[in-house]
């Protein structure tokens, strides 16, 4: 590698944005200007995704509405439910995200009219229903009823998966959630959104683009990993010897570490307090006490800090969701930061295309078939 290029792109600096901040200096992690920390203690999710859309935080009625139009987008098309029905129950739940966006970006394409803010409020609950539709119909063969009162995203997804209304602790653990995974700056998947964008294809398209790179385990598929850790153990005294040989082993340990940041994520803070706070169990307490053990360990052999993944993985389990919903939660949240850098990619284009270093061989003269030995 060239002493100005980078594996991974690490450290090289690929444009501008107006969005969001990760681990600059003083300001950490912002979106559009406001820190994490006001906005997981003050805000809701649709305020953030209203924000990162539009720019500003909504005024009451701003978010009224766009919150009515978010409900309006519950329903699913006749022909997306047949869809649904026929993947196989084994499909894992992004490859059903990814189908039934495509499908509808057939049904529903980009338009002057139909532009990208309306399909981002449209795809909020499409996504939601689409998911617990395909679920429910392939574990009980029932057909559920996707259009409900329920007014917020956390509160739609939880209700289509209880089959009744979440309580308030449980929508608002969620929601806050929602918030910590709404924007990181160029991360892989957003990039992937811009890269796609820049060459002027439809809106459905990024967002698929974005989709099947967040299926990878190195990006949004960490947390069903960090579950599947945390899983492994019976009790905190199992923890530091298993932690131990993985290490040896050489074997990554996900959840841990950030390109970014270099001593903390601030939003593995704020999920970590979530996740203690919805310990009202034995099991519940005993799943905390063995990832904190597993934070402590691997921090003390690898100085390596948990990021987001590895106690929002802790949040989600004890709120009762699907360990293969854990990336589709993702997806809906981070559905805002993507739609902000689409609309961002587009007022002032250039294709994204960048250059490679070459080190292959030298040029050679062809040799006719018959002649090669």
């Amino acid at each position: 590698m060239k002493e100005n290029s980078a594996q991974g792109l690490a450290g090289i600096t690929v444009g501008e944005t107006a969005i969001c901040t990760v681990g600059k200096e003083a300001k950490g992690l912002t979106y559009r200007g406001y820190s994490i920390e006001d906005l997981a203690n003050h805000s809701t999710f649709e305020e953030v995704a209203y924000l990162l859309i539009y720019g500003l935080l909504p005024k009451q009625k701003e978010l009224d509405n766009f919150k009515k139009k978010i409900q309006f987008f519950q329903n699913l098309p006749t022909p997306i439910c047949q869809i649904l029905e026929q993947l196989p129950k084994s499909t894992h739940p992004m490859d059903v995200l990814r189908t039934a966006c495509s499908a509808l970006g057939c049904l529903e394409p980009e338009t002057i009219q139909y532009h990208e803010t309306s399909i981002v409020e449209r795809l909020f609950s499409f996504c939601i229903s689409a998911l617990l539709y395909w679920y429910h119909f392939h574990n009980s063969g029932r057909k559920i009823k996707v259009n409900n009162e329920e007014s917020t995203i956390a509160g739609h997804f939880l209700y289509l998966l209880y089959g009744k209304q979440a309580e308030t602790w449980q929508q608002r653990a969620l929601d806050v959630s929602l918030i910590l995974y709404a924007e990181h700056e160029f991360n892989a998947s957003t990039f992937a959104a811009r890269v796609a964008i820049s060459t002027e294809t439809d809106f459905y398209s990024a967002i698929i683009a974005a989709i099947a790179t967040l299926k990878g385990h190195l990006h949004g598929g960490a947390n069903e990993a960090a579950m599947k850790l945390i899983a492994s153990f019976e009790n905190e005294k199992t923890v530091e010897k298993n932690i131990h040989n993985l290490l040896v082993q050489k074997t990554l340990i996900m959840g841990f570490g950030h390109r970014v940041y270099k001593d903390v994520d601030p939003r593995s803070v704020i999920i970590k307090s979530w996740a203690e706070q919805l310990t009202n169990n034995k099991s519940k307490k005993e799943k905390f006490l063995i990832a904190k053990r597993i934070e402590e360990v691997v921090w003390n052999e690898k100085r390596l800090f948990p990021n987001l993944d590895f106690y929002s993985a802790l949040v989600y389990h004890f709120l009762e969701i699907p360990m293969g919903f854990f990336t589709p939660l993702f997806v809906i949240s981070r559905l805002s930061g993507w739609t902000a850098h689409i609309i961002e990619q587009r007022a002032n284009n250039r294709l994204i295309r960048p250059n490679a270093d070459y080190i292959g061989p030298e040029l050679r003269p062809y040799v006719a078939l018959k002649e090669r030995i």
